[in-house]
């Protein structure tokens, strides 16, 4: 389809797949964040989990369309109320498509 007089790629007019691996730091655990992140995920049609990590982190492996993506990546930086985000380390990966809903995994 042509926008702005050029041709894009079909899979661009249809949305992508993309899949992430997140991992966020600063004060993310005990504040909601797995089950916030979960709701948000759900929300917006995505697929994936999200974890507590030992070291206090928490790690988010996200698939679904490129914009909801992006979308989930920009809460984690923010987060539910209560967190404060330092840092989200954000890794690219081949899309899956492995998993079937957003959980939280223990």
């Amino acid at each position: 389809m042509p926008i702005g007089g050029v041709f894009q790629p079909r899979q661009r007019c249809l949305g992508m797949n993309k899949r992430v691996h997140l991992y966020i730091s600063g004060r993310v655990q005990g504040v909601f964040f797995r089950d916030s992140t979960r709701q948000m995920a759900q929300a917006m049609g995505l697929t994936g989990y999200v974890m507590n990590l030992p070291d206090g982190r928490v790690e988010v492996v996200v698939e679904g369309r490129e914009e909801q993506v992006d979308r989930l990546i920009q809460w984690c930086h923010i987060g539910p109320p209560g967190a404060i985000v330092t840092s989200v380390d954000i890794q690219n990966e081949p899309h899956r498509g492995e998993f079937k809903i957003f959980e939280v995994r223990r």
